[in-house]
């Protein structure tokens, strides 16, 4: 599948959860069935103007990745190719290490498993690197990817998920690598897109962060990588079709009733509020506290909850809680 930057669709795509189950142990493992009935069933929803998801991003920030071994990563991977491939999408995964070395032999082992594109995330280290490290260790990646056959996709993400932060020149350079098939931009500012977008038309930048989407649309994203989408996909499908059309008060009446799910997206504990959200949509409310991750109190359930039923009603007003 050819994915390079002057033909990426103009589109959303869903960061789909890792389903875990108690094994005979008690010990949690991945539940392989659930999590490929749930990416399908997401994949096949569509918008109210007949569009669907353009990727399947996976074992990603929501999809644990950072809670996973390798060979947990890999394996639930290789079992989510075939649900891409079936829905005519790349399937995208996350990737970050300490060195540009062990960054290359993850991007290896991705494309091995039928990764299409890696989101790849700054260097793990704890002092931030220098701009010239930062772009070795993308031009690494970069090159790895060509000779296995994959693009990647730069993701900066300084605010919930406190990665170091890439700088705007250094965002410019990497957009010039022949194998960046976008940038993903997770930030509250989305003036960083428009000043990239000002600069390069061509350029294609995704949204991470869901409650802004439709700003980041106005401001020159070509669509966004979404959790809350997974949860409530109709809604989310829709609320793009409007923003590529432009149709802004329309986009904007789907991006106030999802707000209070939305904010969620931007919190630290984002993967543990959107997968409770996601048990309570599918009437599995166990299933969605089934985390590696924090375990939450009962205030956050019963905040998260209250969240979720404050959006599916606004939703289902305008049609699209399904």
């Amino acid at each position: 599948m050819q994915t390079n930057s002057k033909d990426w669709r103009y589109t959303v795509m869903p960061a789909v959860f890792t389903w875990l189950k108690e094994s005979e142990s008690g010990a949690l493992e991945i539940d392989f069935d659930v999590t490929r009935k749930q990416a399908a069933h997401v994949l096949a929803a569509k918008g109210k103007g007949g569009s669907r998801f353009g990727g399947l991003v996976a074992s990603g920030t929501l999809g644990e990745n950072s809670y996973l071994t390798p060979e947990q990563r890999l394996a639930l991977l290789k079992s989510l190719s075939d649900i891409a491939q079936e829905y005519e999408v790349p399937l995208i995964s996350g990737a970050a290490a300490e060195t540009k070395e062990a960054l290359a032999s993850i991007i290896e082992g991705l494309a091995a498993v039928g990764v299409n594109t890696v989101m790849v995330m700054p260097p793990k280290t704890k002092e931030a690197p220098s701009d010239e490290e930062m772009y070795a260790y993308f031009a690494l990646a970069a090159e790895t990817a060509r000779k296995v056959g994959v693009t990647i996709m730069p993701y900066n993400n300084p605010d919930a998920a406190g990665y170091h932060a890439l700088s705007t020149d250094l965002l410019r350079r990497l957009s010039a690598l022949p194998e960046v098939v976008a940038l993903k931009i997770s930030t509250l500012d989305v003036s960083i897109i428009e000043t990239l977008i000002v600069e390069n038309s061509d350029l294609k930048v995704l949204a991470g962060v869901d409650s802004v989407t439709v700003h980041a649309g106005l401001a020159g994203a070509c669509g966004g990588i979404t959790g809350v989408g997974t949860i409530f996909p109709k809604a989310s499908i829709t609320m793009q079709e409007h923003v590529l059309k432009g149709e802004w008060a329309e986009a904007n009446k789907i991006s106030q009733a999802l707000n209070s799910i939305s904010y969620l997206d931007a919190q630290p504990l984002l993967l543990e509020y959107l997968k409770f959200a996601m048990g309570i949509h599918h009437n599995d409310p166990e299933g969605g506290l089934r985390t590696y991750g924090k375990k939450l109190t009962q205030q956050e359930i019963d905040d998260v909850r209250a969240r979720y039923l404050l959006a599916k009603e606004r939703l289902e007003r305008l049609g699209l809680a399904d």
